[in-house]
């Protein structure tokens, strides 16, 4: 059975953008999350990641309110 909470990717550039896009979502009322490896990574004393990758999740349930958000999102920005 598949949760319908579960978190799924919907964005991997870099922080500027994650960050631009994650708050696209809160301001139209969907929670996001945004992970960067490379940054946890060092704060835990090693790296990993990409420095400009930096991915943007968000709840499955969610995802057909955020797709007319992330559409826009990527004509302006993509």
């Amino acid at each position: 059975m598949k949760n319908e909470d579960e978190l799924i990717r919907i964005f991997t550039g870099s922080e500027v953008s994650a960050m631009l896009l994650k708050e696209e979502l809160e301001q139209a009322g969907i929670p996001a999350m945004t992970q960067n490896d490379y940054q946890s990574g060092l704060m835990a004393g090693f790296g990993g990641g990409t420095p400009s990758s930096v991915d943007v999740y968000i709840n499955e349930s969610d995802m057909e309110k955020a797709e007319p958000v992330i559409d826009d999102f990527m004509k302006k920005n993509g």
